[in-house]
């Protein structure tokens, strides 16, 4: 991971996207328990220059670089990454106060533990409520 997040940084460096943190199932891990997980979730605010959001400058970016997307990912060092642009005021807030983690020496953010919860809530997924549930149930 440590790898991944230190191509995010650069990308976010080179202005491919104005900020990025990590969400979902792996952006929890700095909070609770680690679930099982396919793919690490980054929400990014994107810059946009025609009022559409696309991801295709990222896309781009990393194929420049030699990485290539596998379904709705794209494999970075290794590690499956999915791209999700802020988009609601919930996911643009969380990245606005995501808080800074270092992660094997690379800084990155993570979104906050109470925005996740609710991003998950809002998602309607059976399984993000089911894990809402149980992390509730233990406390958080």
């Amino acid at each position: 991971m440590k790898a991944t997040l230190a191509v995010l940084n650069e990308l976010e460096r080179q202005g491919i996207f104005q900020r990025y943190a990590i969400g979902g199932a792996m952006g929890a891990m700095f909070y609770v328990e680690p679930v099982v997980t396919y793919d690490m979730d980054i929400f990014v605010v994107l810059s946009t220059r025609s009022g559409l959001l696309t991801l295709t400058p990222i896309y781009d970016a990393l194929r420049q670089r030699g990485y290539e997307p596998q379904g709705e990912c794209i494999v970075i060092e290794g590690v499956p990454v999915q791209f999700l642009p802020a988009y609601n005021p919930l996911v643009e807030e969380a990245l606005a106060l995501a808080r800074l983690v270092d992660v094997e020496g690379v800084p990155t953010r993570a979104l906050p533990l109470e925005h996740l919860i609710a991003m998950a809530v809002q998602t309607g997924r059976l399984k993000d409520r089911a894990r809402v549930q149980l992390r509730c149930a233990r406390g958080l």
